[in-house]
C-alpha cells in the first residue's frame, strides 16, 4: 500500500502533531511523516518530533519581516527536499500567501477549532459560548486561499455546558481533535491516492 509523504506544520506545543505522528505508527496508515517544520525555532514540537525520529526544520519567520513570500519560499524549499507528498497543518499560526496555498491546493489540509462555516479564524470557544451555541466542535478541511474557508473533510462535535468557559470548552474540544485530525487525514491521503 502506498503512503503519501507527510509534512506537519507548527508553531508551538505540537499535541494535533502527536496524534498524527501516533496514527502514523501504524504501518497500514495512508501517510508517513517525512518532516515537522516550524515557523518559531522554539516550538516545543519540534523536540517531540525529534524523539520520535522524524527530520525537522525551522524556518523563522521573523527573518524576512514582513516579507511572506520570500518565508514560504524558504519553508517550501524544505518541503521538497523532504519529498512531501501531503501537508497537515497542526496548530500553524501563520495566514498562507496566495503563491504557497496554490502550489499545495488539493494537498494541504488544516484543522480549526470551530464547526466551520462558523467561526473562522481566532476566539473561536468564546464566540460560540457568546453566541449561546448548543455545541461547539472542530473541523478538518482543504486550505483554500480564503482562511478557513476551504471545503470540510471530517468535523467531531462537542456540546456546550453551562457554566463552560472559553478554556473548558477548549480542552474539550482539543480531546476530540485529537481522535477527528488522524481520521480526517486518512481520508484526505485516500482521496489523493483516488485520483
Amino acid at each position: 500500500m502506498k503512503r503519501l509523504k507527510l509534512a506537519i506544520l507548527i508553531s508551538g506545543r505540537g499535541s494535533n502533531m502527536e496524534a498524527l505522528l501516533e496514527a502514523a505508527t501504524d504501518p497500514s496508515y495512508p501517510a508517513e511523516p517525512v518532516l515537522v517544520a516550524s515557523n518559531r525555532p522554539d516550538a516545543k514540537g519540534l523536540e517531540t518530533a525529534a524523539s520520535a525520529g522524524i527530520a525537522t526544520a525551522s524556518v523563522d519567520h521573523k527573518l524576512y519581516g514582513k516579507d511572506r513570500e520570500s518565508f514560504e519560499r524558504a519553508l517550501n524549499a524544505a518541503l521538497e527536499k523532504a519529498g512531501t507528498e501531503i501537508i497537515a497543518l497542526a496548530g500553524f499560526m501563520r495566514v498562507l500567501t496566495p503563491w504557497f496555498v496554490t502550489r499545495w491546493e488539493g494537498r494541504m489540509i488544516n484543522i480549526h477549532p470551530s464547526l466551520l462555516p462558523k467561526y473562522k479564524g481566532l476566539h473561536t470557544h468564546q464566540r460560540a459560548i457568546e453566541a449561546g451555541d448548543a455545541e461547539g466542535g472542530c473541523s478538518v478541511h482543504w486550505v483554500s486561499t480564503g482562511v478557513d474557508e476551504g471545503k470540510v473533510i471530517a468535523q467531531a462535535r462537542v456540546p456546550i455546558l453551562p457554566g463552560d468557559t472559553e478554556d473548558s470548552l477548549a480542552a474539550r474540544v482539543l480531546v476530540e481533535e485529537h481522535k477527528l485530525y488522524p481520521r480526517a487525514l486518512a481520508m484526505a491521503c485516500e482521496q489523493i491516492l483516488a485520483d
